[in-house]
């Protein structure tokens, strides 16, 4: 990125672990999920290839051209699943960010590499107004997954002198959605929770939710360069 290469570095690193990762779940993912999976991959890959410090590699103007069309094309994809969810809303804002940072690049002067600007000139890409929406954006996707990711808090049972008292006593048992009942020993259903739509079901949602969270922070990286 503009700056120490390290910081590039850095970027690339965790958007191809997060599109590694994402690969992983395409294999095992249902008909559905592997399309969110996929899209995910796509995105962090692609990432991590515009994130590559200016000082490895300056690709030509064509590339970038490249990069907006195939991220066009996911987008364009995209559109139909995003009335219906809220997550691919969400990959659809992703896909149109990706078109709109490749396009800054073509038309920057000497076709700068990935936000890096025209080093030397001052000059930056796209337009103020657009990246400070998605800077916006991003910020609040950052801060609402890294909510999402907060541990789950624990309930403490304790149960009155009796036969099954000694064992339950200073009991701490993980918060089931079930509360204790009027008599000890008993429990009963709560309210049922009702969890937001974070795509396919999958196997380890933290996960996902993390890959999602680390592609949001580089994402946040690379506009602020741009």
């Amino acid at each position: 990125m503009h700056g120490p290469a390290t910081a590039g570095w850095l970027v690339v690193a965790l958007c191809a672990a997060a599109g590694t990762y994402c690969l992983l779940r395409l294999r095992g993912a249902p008909g559905a999920g592997r399309g969110t999976a996929g899209g995910e991959a796509l995105m962090g890959f692609g990432m991590a290839a515009m994130a590559v410090p200016a000082a490895v590699v300056t690709p030509p103007r064509w590339i970038w051209l490249l990069y907006a069309a195939v991220f066009g094309v996911a987008a364009l994809r995209t559109l139909g699943p995003a009335r219906r969810s809220s997550h691919h809303l969400h990959h659809l804002v992703g896909m149109l960010a990706m078109v709109y940072m490749s396009v800054a690049m073509a038309l920057l002067p000497g076709a700068a590499h990935a936000g890096h600007g025209a080093q030397g000139t001052g000059d930056a890409g796209g337009t103020p107004l657009a990246t400070g929406v998605l800077l916006i954006y991003y910020a609040g996707f950052v801060l609402w997954t890294g909510a999402r990711l907060l541990p789950l808090q624990t309930v403490t049972v304790t149960a009155p002198d009796g036969p099954a008292g000694p064992e339950l006593a200073g009991t701490v048992l993980p918060d089931t959605g079930r509360t204790a009942g009027p008599v000890a020993g008993t429990v009963t259903e709560a309210a049922p929770v009702v969890v937001p739509d974070v795509g396919a079901a999958e196997d380890r949602p933290e996960m996902a939710l993390a890959c999602r969270l680390s592609m949001g922070i580089a994402m946040l990286a690379m506009l602020l360069t741009l």
